[in-house]
């Protein structure tokens, strides 16, 4: 009974765990999107049942694509600060 408890707590762990694994400062693309992103986005975009973004690839593809829209050339770093932010804070891909 216990070893079952363990591995299922570790299985609840995971996509946690390794969405605080990816790199990148969350406080930054707060900031980064604060500064470029909330001219045309509410935050609720990001939390519609509706939602176009359903994967991690899909969401490096529409920052890219933002990024393009609003004339704003992000350098890597800052494309994975706003993606960590807005994976740990919206989305939550594994």
């Amino acid at each position: 009974m216990k070893s079952i408890l363990c591995t299922s707590l570790l299985i609840l762990l995971m996509p946690s765990a390794y969405a605080a694994s990816l790199p990148g400062d969350s406080a930054e693309g707060k900031r980064l999107l604060n500064a470029h992103c909330m001219e045309c986005h509410q935050t609720d975009i990001f939390t519609r049942k509706d939602r176009k973004v359903q994967s991690l690839d899909a969401l490096k593809e529409q920052l890219v694509s933002c990024s393009h829209a609003a004339k704003v050339e992000f350098s890597a770093s800052e494309m994975q600060d706003l993606l960590k932010y807005l994976n740990d804070q919206f989305y939550h891909f594994q």
